[in-house]
């Protein structure tokens, strides 16, 4: 979760994240020209200090190193907010930079909408049976000599007429009439005084669950339209902040983690409450699961976590059975290949998506099956299509790549990464994206299928899906941005489709 800058403090001090937040906080309500500072960058990479207020006079103009930057941001209560801007993009004094765009450390203000650029679909025409499939499973793939209607109305008066695939509306045919609903508008249901960082829908979408910083997690009744709220249960063991959640396969339980050796696991439905702990056992005290998935059977739970490492622990016997040390730095996301629960897919800050064999994990070789590469910084989520085949991976280099894990990354290709990701020196968290991050060519080795850009990855481990099968065939891949939107890519053509 957090970045090559500060890997020798490592990002899993909950002091400075309890920091930052308070940062946040307690200087709202600051009026301009009351004491706010703001440091600037100059185009020969030193950073002033100065007044907000513009008419007064730089007091101070040295070299700082990211621990006093970091001090001086954390340093509200007697220095007031502190804002971080670059001397190139107009400021104070109303000037700007023509040549702003050729300073390659520029930063650009976090909640702009990215710039799109024409998706390169070269590698995913090459893969005739995803495409095949996704036409398919879609209802956009039938016999040349068919005419088929393609409106909703003209479907329903073809299936009257026992017209294609005679009285019935197949799998493919319900896809097509629901893709063509994105939806576009956002209605509030529900609002609360802190950050909500997890809000999930249970397998059979009745129930929904949010987690949020003021350590609750609710959850909501979601049947046949409603949203009423069921329970509000008081998280335990918390440091910062409930960071994942997950519901249990049969839909009774849910876990959650934090900044905390614990697992914790509460029940949905009765009347009773049940709130048990699931020690992991870690090595380091200052340790948070960052992603938690249950496997299929109900019977085992996978986790990554801030020490490079998965974890899995067995419900049958109440205890860890794995540690594997997995990344090169923090796990950010784990998930299953599919419902046998046999392969395993896991990413990290090291930029590279790894293929473990859970038949195969063993503490003394720690060995995955295979490994992707192509990403150009840290991994902040990786979703499953469900065939064990195809996977998504979301990543702060603000893209999110398509992967074959029939076609895996040779170890030149996995180096080109580990120096891409290596060389980046930004936090997601606070700064804006800096324009090196955005690669505009593929890294040499790329073994990615297609790559979507256009979404923003910032502030916190955002995440991205294939669309429900059921509904929509997968044609779509839907993923959180840093603007506040949904963001929704057509899987194909790696077009924008929608946006809420």
């Amino acid at each position: 979760m957090g970045n090559r800058i500060t890997r020798g403090r490592r990002m899993s001090d909950r002091n400075l994240s309890d920091n930052e937040e308070n940062s946040s906080t307690t200087s709202g309500g600051r009026g301009r020209g009351d004491g706010r500072r703001v440091l600037r960058r100059n185009n020969d990479g030193t950073w002033v200090s100065i007044a907000e207020d513009a008419t007064q006079q730089v007091e101070s103009n040295f070299d700082l190193d990211l621990g006093t930057i970091l001090r001086l941001l954390i340093q509200t209560e007697s220095s007031g907010r502190m804002i971080m801007v670059r001397s190139s993009d107009s400021g104070l004094d109303g000037s700007s930079n023509e040549n702003s765009d050729l300073d390659e450390d520029g930063f650009q203000p976090p909640a702009r909408d990215p710039v799109e650029s024409s998706p390169d679909t070269n590698k995913l025409d090459a893969h005739g049976d995803f495409r095949e499939e996704i036409l398919a499973g879609t209802g956009r793939k039938f016999p040349n000599t068919q005419k088929r209607p393609q409106s909703f109305v003209g479907m329903l008066g073809s299936r009257e007429k026992g017209i294609g695939s005679g009285q019935q509306f197949t799998v493919g045919d319900r896809s097509q009439m629901s893709t063509g609903y994105i939806p576009n508008k956002m209605k509030r249901v529900a609002s609360y005084h802190n950050k909500a960082f997890c809000g999930q829908f249970s397998e059979t979408g009745n129930i929904f669950l949010t987690a949020c910083q003021d350590q609750f997690l609710r959850v909501y009744d979601t049947e046949n339209g409603k949203f009423k709220k069921r329970k509000k249960v008081a998280a335990r063991d918390v440091g910062w902040s409930i960071v994942d959640t997950a519901f249990s396969p049969d839909g009774n339980f849910v876990i959650y983690s934090s900044w905390s050796e614990f697992i914790h696991m509460f029940n949905i439905y009765g009347e009773q409450e049940t709130h048990m702990a699931l020690d992991l056992r870690p090595a380091d005290r200052r340790f948070c699961l960052f992603s938690l998935k249950f496997s299929n059977d109900n019977k085992e739970i996978l986790g990554g976590a801030n020490d490079g490492c998965i974890y899995v622990y067995d419900r049958e016997v109440a205890d860890r059975t794995l540690r594997i040390n997995a990344h090169e730095d923090d796990v950010n996301c784990v998930t299953f290949a599919d419902q046998s629960s046999h392969i395993l897919y896991s990413g990290g800050d090291d930029g590279l998506v790894k293929v473990w064999d859970r038949r195969m994990l063993s503490e003394l070789n720690p060995k995955p099956v295979g490994v992707l590469a192509g990403h150009c910084d840290g991994i902040t989520h990786i979703d499953s299509k469900g065939d064990a085949r195809y996977l998504i991976s979301n990543c702060k280099d603000q893209t999110i790549k398509l992967w074959d894990v029939r076609h895996l990354s040779n170890e030149a290709a996995q180096e080109q990464t580990r120096h891409a990701t290596a060389s980046q020196n930004w936090d997601y968290r606070w700064q804006s994206i800096p324009r090196r991050s955005r690669p505009k060519q593929s890294l040499p080795g790329d073994s990615s299928v297609m790559t979507y850009r256009g979404h923003c990855v910032l502030h916190t481990l955002v995440r991205s899906y294939f669309s429900p099968l059921y509904s929509t065939g997968q044609r779509y891949i839907v993923s959180g941005c840093a603007t506040g939107s949904l963001v929704v890519y057509d899987v194909l053509t790696g077009k924008k489709s929608g946006k809420v």
